[in-house]
């Protein structure tokens, strides 16, 4: 029996959504046990490593992986959860220089402590931070941070899209995640969808269509636990405004090995 096996996660799916089709394809494999090595958010795609069988009693030799993205970040908008599956606030639309962004994330290539996304599974005082964010009582507790190395991280593309586009691709975004009906999921109400569509209503109805918002494209090679939307928050930050993460895709999983600022190779990879 293989051992793993990498899946394309598509957007909208989550991780356990995503083994689970697949063994549905692979009937031998009814009875014996997934489990995937890294998540990834459900506005987010690309590889994701699922062991198989006994592989799965040590999971941990692989939670040490390394990560590949490329993603992208809307600046002049930003969210509670850090990306666009999030309630929003926006800042206004405004253009950013690209040598700007390349100042800020050459300066953030390295060791770096990043906090977690108040939208995630880390757990303080035995429950996710997730929880305490829809129980709204974040301010009961400190946001834990997690030590990460940034590898590389590149500003490749600036682009330009109209409130009108924005939220023509986000509506389709949220609308990939199957309802949530689930009464032991109650909390946090089907991704709060409600509200966040609300949300993301009054954005085109605030301004004009034709308003000019900024995006830029990335890639980003970093340690395990390292998070685009954190990065995306950061860099928004840095720039004097407020920034989500638009689009993240999972390129590699493996072992980088860096040489230089900005520079080095997969010694492997899955």
């Amino acid at each position: 029996m293989q051992k793993y096996v990498v899946l394309e996660k598509e957007v909208g799916q989550t991780p356990l959504q995503c083994a689970e089709e697949w063994r549905a394809q692979h009937p031998q494999l009814a009875d014996v046990a997934l489990a995937y090595a890294g998540r990834l958010d459900p506005m987010a795609s690309g590889k994701l490593l699922i062991l198989i069988g006994n592989e799965c009693k040590i999971q941990e030799k692989y939670h040490g992986l390394d990560k590949e993205y490329k993603f992208s970040i809307l600046f002049g908008v930003g969210s509670d959860t850090g990306d666009v599956l999030g309630l929003i606030k926006e800042t206004g639309a405004l253009k950013i220089d690209k040598s700007k962004i390349k100042k800020i994330t050459h300066n953030l290539i390295g060791d770096i402590e990043l906090p977690y996304p108040k939208f995630s599974a880390k757990t303080v005082l035995g429950k996710p931070l997730h929880v305490w964010a829809v129980e709204g009582r974040l301010n009961e507790i400190t946001i834990p941070t997690k030590h990460s190395r940034i590898y590389s991280l590149k500003v490749k593309q600036i682009v330009q899209k109209t409130r009108t586009e924005i939220y023509s691709e986000v509506s389709q975004k949220i609308e990939t995640i199957p309802e949530v009906t689930d009464a032991s999921k109650a909390l946090g109400n089907d991704f709060r969808r409600v509200h966040i569509r609300a949300d993301w209503k009054r954005f085109i109805e605030n301004g004009t269509a034709t308003d000019t918002f900024t995006i830029a494209n990335f890639t980003c090679i970093c340690s395990s636990g390292t998070y685009m939307r954190t990065l995306a928050e950061i860099i928004g930050m840095e720039i004097g405004t407020t920034g989500l993460a638009y689009h993240i895709h999972r390129l590699r999983i493996g072992t980088y090995l860096p040489l230089t600022k900005n520079f080095g190779f997969w010694k492997q990879y899955f």
